[in-house]
């Protein structure tokens, strides 16, 4: 009976012990897989960083090639951009000269048409006191014309000049006595008549050696300067009227005195600028 009891209260301690038992068991099993778990989520997530490491690394050394490339690239362009500043400073420096190379030449232009202009008027002034039909007087491509006709100065088929003719030469020349920057072409003309005299062969020699008598009485009667002057004959050759008529050979029959500015210092700064 004893024994009995003892069974029957041995009974449900046996079997509270496996419950417990089977619980830890549980509980252990449950951590180990939880462990196992957590491995090889730690595995894969330590995989996955190493992955998005050397796929960081490799988006490194791509950044680290363009960033080199950028950097060729942007010392290419700062020694071009350098080259163009020093190119661009180089021509704004050109165009400056070349700007003050064309005000230097348009004053030079104005002052020598202003030149022109005085002269004209001076040599109308001290020659106002002839007609039209001896003598005229006009401006031309900047040069001073001084036409005087041979009745004025000379009488028919001669190359004396007469005292009209020196009285007009030197009125002229106390203008030519004041220009010294000036050239004086002297050139007899005539009329298509030809000529042929114990003196003169033809129309060249009667109008060649007019101009030397008028360049005579300039330079030796009243002064000019004799390096400024230069004689020349046309001839017939370069007529203002027809030969047709009385009045056009008249016309024809002259000795034209040219005043010329010199342009040296005009040709010098254009000179410079080729």
């Amino acid at each position: 009976m004893k024994k009995t009891i003892f069974l029957l209260l041995a009974g449900p301690l046996t079997l509270s012990s496996c419950l417990v038992s089977k619980q830890k068991f549980d509980m252990a099993e449950q951590g180990r897989l939880a462990a196992l778990y957590s491995r090889d989520s730690l595995s894969q997530l330590l995989a996955s960083s190493r992955q998005e490491a050397a796929n960081l690394g490799i988006v490194r050394d791509v950044l680290m090639q363009d960033t080199m490339r950028l950097g060729k690239s942007l010392r290419s362009y700062q020694g071009l951009l350098a080259n163009s500043t020093r190119e661009n400073e180089r021509l704004n420096a050109q165009l400056s000269d070349k700007q003050k190379t064309i005000l230097s030449l348009e004053q030079m232009v104005t002052d020598q048409n202003n030149r022109v202009k005085a002269l004209l008027d001076n040599v109308k002034n001290v020659l106002n006191g002839f007609t039209s039909d001896e003598l005229t007087v006009r401006e031309e491509g900047g040069k001073v014309y001084v036409a005087m006709s041979d009745k004025l100065l000379f009488e028919s088929g001669s190359a004396n000049v007469n005292a009209q003719g020196k009285e007009a030469l030197g009125l002229l020349s106390q203008v030519l006595n004041k220009q010294t920057d000036v050239d004086v072409f002297i050139e007899g003309h005539t009329d298509s008549i030809p000529i042929h005299t114990a003196v003169f062969r033809d129309n060249w020699d009667l109008s060649v050696i007019r101009a030397t008598s008028v360049v005579r009485i300039l330079t030796q009667s009243y002064g000019v300067n004799a390096l400024q002057v230069q004689p020349s004959g046309r001839g017939e050759h370069k007529p203002v009227s027809p030969n047709t008529t009385a009045e056009g050979r008249a016309r024809n029959r002259r000795t034209e005195i040219i005043i010329a500015p010199k342009l040296d210092k005009l040709y010098e700064l254009i000179n410079s600028t080729k």
